[in-house]
């Protein structure tokens, strides 16, 4: 499995010659030059995940990309009429030999009921989760982590928990791309993480991982 990651919560996940895009939004430019993506997995409708004029970007760039993702996302892109497939909590397929598989329902709290959208977590080949903007539990081994690190839904002590839940082998910092600084992120991250034998990986724009 390759990772690339191309900024704040966008990467490319390639496994067994699928190509698989996450959450082109606002807050990273990389999936502009993003080429061969097979599909493109949005987990919630907030900008910096789902950022409409990126994604006519990477569809007219990959015009065979499929569009995978949730019903609240699904009625933003039937606006648009741009089609899509549903994969939401508890659900599956597998393409090309690859299991994709969906997990939880809601976003991460803010405040009260701001920003509480549907919120879908997404699990590859049995190794790698990325969970979207929520601490969800898919109740079953995860080898890779991609670790939601900064936002206005989290603190640090829930970060470094939540991957101690998890207990990957490998972590790497998402949702950080409104961050001018990355360095309180992950000081006391590798830190604690280390010490409960997960190793934490940085990852900047364009940072590539082969596992």
């Amino acid at each position: 499995m390759n990772i690339t990651k191309l900024g704040h919560c966008c990467m490319v996940i390639e496994e067994a010659g699928v190509r698989i895009m996450t959450d082109p939004g606002a807050y990273s430019t990389l999936q502009d030059e993003a080429r061969n993506i097979d599909y493109i997995f949005i987990t919630h409708e907030h900008q910096d995940h789902f950022h409409l004029e990126s994604l006519k970007v990477v569809l007219k760039n990959n015009p065979k990309a499929k569009i995978v993702t949730n019903r609240g996302v699904g009625k933003l892109l039937e606006k648009e009429g741009i089609g899509y497939e549903l994969l939401e909590d508890k659900q599956s397929k597998t393409v090309s030999g690859v299991l994709l598989e969906g997990f939880g329902e809601k976003h991460a709290v803010i405040y009260q009921d701001f920003g509480q959208v549907q919120n879908t977590g997404y699990f590859i080949a049995n190794r790698f989760f990325y969970p979207g903007d929520a601490f969800y539990n898919p109740g079953k081994p995860v080898e890779i982590l991609a670790l939601p690190v900064a936002g206005p839904w989290l603190k640090i002590s829930e970060v470094i928990d939540y991957a101690k839940l998890l207990k990957p082998k490998i972590c790497f910092p998402v949702h950080d791309g409104m961050l001018k600084y990355l360095g309180p992120t992950r000081g006391v991250t590798t830190k604690y993480l280390s010490e409960s034998g997960i190793e934490f990986r940085d990852a900047i724009e364009g940072a590539v991982f082969s596992f």
